[in-house]
């Protein structure tokens, strides 16, 4: 993972929403963009995950300012406040990017035993959860000069496969969802171009220590480490919004 200290970097002094900061890839998220200078407010549902991934950014970099706050997603309600509070808190009139790192998966050996209760579980968490982030975030993120929405998806949304339907169908609907909030950024941006972006980082499937772990004689072959995932999240600040703005960003490979 990088160790930059933000200064003068495309990150410093910008104000971040991390939504699913508990798990791996949020935990090192948050670590990244707390190192890049940015004021970082994380959400989980899980407090004791939250607090754990806040606390672990704070010790690592003595001068970050990292928050977290337990919300639940899924109100729609709660999801505004929490947008509102990084918007007034973080000082700025605005909030330069909300990454969304909430994930979950339920699948099937073949096409014929998929359950379809597996459907309401991820409607819930890999669909609303976007809907909810977007427009919550939707205005602040308008009114930054350097505004990201970044979702992290997977190669699946593009290549289903039989018995992965119902997460693949609705990784493919985050997607279109994320493409939509990118048109509107396109369409704000006239003539002069977007001045903010939506985009996809899409990977095979994640690695992180604990796995590894877990298991020291797998390869993860094509797998994206959550260091190497943080790293490309914070690459969308540095490039720019019109390259970005509408694009799927493949970390592993397409075919």
């Amino acid at each position: 993972m990088s160790g930059s200290t933000g200064e003068g970097g495309a990150l410093d002094g910008a104000v971040v929403a991390v939504a699913g900061a508990g798990g791996p890839a949020g935990r090192a998220a948050v670590l990244r963009l707390a190192s890049a200078g940015a004021t970082v407010f994380a959400a989980d549902a899980d407090g004791a995950s939250l607090a754990e991934a806040v606390d672990a950014a704070r010790r690592a970099h003595g001068g970050a300012t990292v928050t977290g706050d337990t919300v639940d997603l899924l109100d729609p309600a709660a999801t505004r406040a929490w947008a509102a509070k990084a918007e007034k808190d973080g000082g700025r009139g605005h909030v330069d990017g909300l990454v969304h790192l909430v994930g979950g998966w339920r699948g099937g050996k073949t096409f014929a035993d998929t359950d379809l209760a597996d459907w309401d579980v991820l409607e819930k968490l890999l669909i609303r959860t976007v809907q909810h982030t977007s427009l919550a975030f939707h205005e602040a993120l308008l009114r930054s000069d350097r505004g990201r929405y970044v979702l992290v998806s997977a190669a699946g949304a593009s290549r289903p496969t039989a018995g992965n339907a119902v997460y693949a169908a609705a990784k493919a609907a985050a997607e279109a969802w994320t493409l939509a909030l990118g048109d509107d950024f396109r369409k704000a941006g006239g003539d002069e171009g977007p001045r903010g972006a939506a985009a996809i980082l899409v990977i095979k499937a994640l690695v992180h220590d604990a796995m590894r772990a877990e298991r020291p004689n797998a390869k993860f072959a094509g797998f994206t480490d959550a260091g190497d995932l943080a790293d490309a999240i914070a690459g969308v600040w540095e490039r720019p919004a019109v390259e970005v703005n509408g694009s799927r960003l493949w970390l592993s490979p397409e075919s």
